[in-house]
């Protein structure tokens, strides 16, 4: 079974992969398949009930309103992000909706997007099933659809709490452990953007591949951008600040030569603007998710700002390697945090973006391997316990902490051979461990931690 380069970066919009850009394209699959099936026009009233996370904190990550997008047929990738909540309060107001963007249903907000705060579904926490009904109230088609982290979609039918929907393609270097991968690389005396390019050529010619790349990597700056330059408070009631503006004001004043660390406060801005462009709901690329949307694009900042010779081929061989580090997480534990905590979303992150910038720095492939150990291991038990329920405290900031700390990982197996007593396979493996035994209110819930202990305002 394959998995792409191109299913871990994704674009999509803010503030959850899992939490709106799952339920958008769950909800639009579920649309899609009624016109696909000839059915669309026997429906009156479509009803969608979100589960277990997806109910606990859907509202704060606005998980209704993306079910409302998807089933007038909007995706994440094209959405416009400006009109988005206009559309929906246009339905709500309405109190129809446009099933698949050319049927009208009738649509009451309030009873037809049901949010259970308390009950869950059994294969994933993150679970929501869509019934379309006809005009005598049966059920013309229902369906259940888990959002399983970074905007992968699967279908009632998966099996395994860890399932992802993968293609059948057969890759000249097949793996799914690091150990596999560092086997090719000394087998095939290639890095580890390189085997990932070997096998993305069996989808794309190297070209394509390389556009593709370097869009996702526009779409990072143009989120960086935006994110400097939009002021004001962040929606969602918390009243939280956005501070990358003026981080970024007091960073064009002159470099200050005696501050050593001058560096590390331009990663930060990179980091704060895109995790609170993801919380206003803007465009974001799934890196692996939203919720760590910041780490890669920042620490990708951090290179091309700071490493001299950097230029795009070395874009396109950072997202490759990220990428092979965060399949190994995808396939062996995971990168939800209603499943695994935030370990499996900034802790991910971290070690995607340790490994690939040690490879650019000039790391082998076992020191690449080591620099992602080290980014996982720092970051094993994180809790992910949003406050309010939204995307914001302590989100943003740990965006930042973990971009730096991964810089900090790459320089630091640099400094070694690659020998080391944690492999990055164990520490996967670890981290799937503590993901199960993790209780499930600091799992994406918004009822421990953080999420109780602050008062919000």
């Amino acid at each position: 079974m394959a998995l792409s380069v191109l299913d871990l970066f994704s674009v999509g919009i803010g503030p959850s992969s899992s939490h709106t850009v799952g339920p958008m394209r769950a909800a639009k699959r579920f649309a899609d398949g009624l016109k696909r099936d000839g059915v669309l026009t026997g429906v009156v009233r479509i009803e969608a009930q979100l589960f277990g996370s997806l109910g606990a904190t859907g509202r704060g990550h606005g998980s209704d309103k993306a079910v409302v997008l998807g089933l007038q047929g909007q995706d994440p990738e094209t959405v416009d992000t400006a009109t988005a909540d206009d559309q929906v309060a246009a339905a709500a107001l309405d109190a129809q909706l446009m099933l698949g963007g050319r049927h009208r249903v009738d649509f009451n907000y309030e009873k037809d997007v049901v949010l259970h705060r308390r009950k869950s579904l059994p294969a994933h926490p993150n679970g929501m099933t869509f019934r379309a009904l006809d005009h005598a109230g049966a059920a013309v088609r229902e369906r259940t659809y888990y959002s399983v982290g970074g905007g992968f979609v699967v279908d009632e039918e998966a099996v395994g709490a860890d399932r992802v929907v993968m293609d059948e393609t057969v890759l000249p270097h097949p793996f799914s452990t690091a150990d596999e991968l560092l086997a090719i690389c000394a087998r095939e005396g290639m890095s580890i953007s390189e085997v990932m390019i070997s096998n993305e050529l069996v989808w794309h010619s190297e070209e394509e591949l390389r556009a593709k790349l370097l869009n996702i990597w526009a779409v990072m700056q143009a989120c960086v951008a935006n994110g400097c330059a939009a002021e004001g408070i962040l929606p969602g009631g918390l009243r939280v600040t956005r501070r990358a503006p003026g981080l970024f004001r007091t960073l064009q004043a002159p470099e200050d030569a005696s501050d050593p660390l001058r560096a590390m406060e331009w990663v930060n801005l990179f980091a704060l603007a895109v995790n609170e462009e993801n919380a206003a709901g803007g465009r974001i690329v799934t890196a692996p998710t939203n919720g760590a949307a910041g780490i890669i694009p920042a620490v990708l900042h951090y290179y091309m700002k700071f490493v001299p010779g950097a230029n795009d081929d070395g874009v396109v061989k950072f997202l490759l390697t990220a990428a092979a580090i965060g399949m190994l997480f995808k396939l062996n534990a995971s990168i939800s945090g209603a499943e695994v905590g935030c370990q499996g979303e900034v802790g991910s992150a971290c070690s995607m973006a340790a490994g690939a910038l040690c490879e650019l720095l000039g790391g082998t492939p076992v020191q690449a391997e080591n620099a992602a150990e080290i980014g996982i291991e720092h970051n094993l038990g994180l809790t992910c316990d949003p406050v309010g329920g939204l995307v914001q405290i302590p989100c943003i900031e740990r965006n930042a902490i973990a971009s730096v700390k991964a810089i900090n990982a790459a320089r630091l197996a640099l400094h070694g051979d690659g020998s080391q007593k944690v492999s990055l396979d164990k520490a996967i493996k670890t981290m799937r461990e503590t993901g199960a035994d993790m209780m499930s209110k600091y799992k994406e819930t918004s009822r421990g931690g953080l999420a109780v202990n602050v008062i919000e305002c």
